[in-house]
């Protein structure tokens, strides 16, 4: 694990294997807001490097090993420590991969330019509109935290976030009570109290790159296909995948064949060049 300071005690934990081929390309993973770049290693980050591709998988300020000293988390800032990482890694071929909101941040840095434009995008979960529904759960998350932590987030939202089968098993993880609060000062409840913050109105007309959108069929919680099939149609170059037995965590639930179809969109990339 490598770190990026940021000034201060302040910094970003990060990993970084470039691609073993000229041809591949580095996947930059964006978080969650209560993500783990742990999430993208594994059978996910083992394909993606057995195909000579590379990755830099990094967590936001306030999740794991990333020091923070600030007391409120914005979009902007997020998408700053994003670019500063980028400047200092200069990945090979950057395909910004996003997962739910982490997506949203893809988005943002490779529209500031530069430095953070990319080659592609992979959107997992992210196309949505920010309406009444979607607003009380992005408000609900720091109010469930602040009465029982993290459990009890996960106990109310697995079954609506994960598909049905890693419900069977996985259940026994889960609803064992003896819930603790969230301190208001952990960077954990600060990225879920920025989470309502956030403006979703991305100018998706200008993702003028490749775009690979995944879409896990059996997330309760954040997919309306109307709002997808809208948002997809402003794409000027989309690739839509839909997966039947996913949710919305696709890469902890099917990592195989979201590495899969990573490989496959990174070839087709190589193709156009």
């Amino acid at each position: 694990m490598l770190q990026l300071s940021l000034g201060n005690t302040d910094s970003i934990a990060y990993d970084h294997t470039p691609p073993s081929t000229a041809n591949g390309v580095t996947f930059v993973f964006f978080n969650a807001l209560t993500g783990d770049k742990s999430m993208w290693n594994g059978a996910i980050g083992e394909r993606l490097l057995a195909a000579g591709h590379g990755l830099l998988a990094w967590n936001l300020r306030g999740q794991a090993d990333s020091a923070f000293s600030i007391d409120t988390f914005t979009q902007k800032q997020i998408a700053d420590d994003a670019l500063a990482l980028l400047e200092e890694v200069q990945p090979q071929r950057p395909v910004h991969v996003g997962l739910s909101i982490g997506g949203l941040f893809a988005g943002d840095v490779h529209l500031a330019g530069s430095t953070g434009r990319a080659e592609a995008l992979v959107f997992i979960n992210t196309l949505r509109k920010i309406g009444p529904r979607i607003a009380w759960i992005n408000d609900a998350l720091p109010v469930i935290a602040k009465l029982g932590g993290g459990d009890l987030v996960r106990d109310l939202y697995g079954p609506l976030l994960f598909n049905e089968e890693w419900q069977r098993q996985n259940r026994e993880q889960f609803l064992k009570g003896g819930y603790l609060p969230l301190e208001e000062d952990t960077g954990t409840f600060k990225l879920m109290a920025c989470g309502s913050t956030m403006d979703w109105d991305i100018p998706y007309e200008k993702l003028d790159v490749p775009v690979l959108n995944i879409t896990g069929l059996q997330d309760r919680v954040f997919l309306d296909l109307d709002d997808v099939g809208e948002l997809l149609a402003r794409l000027p170059q989309v690739r839509d995948e839909r997966i039947a037995d996913a949710g919305h965590l696709i890469p902890a639930e099917r990592p195989e064949e979201f590495a899969e179809l990573l490989v496959d969109f990174a070839a087709s990339l190589k193709s156009a060049r």
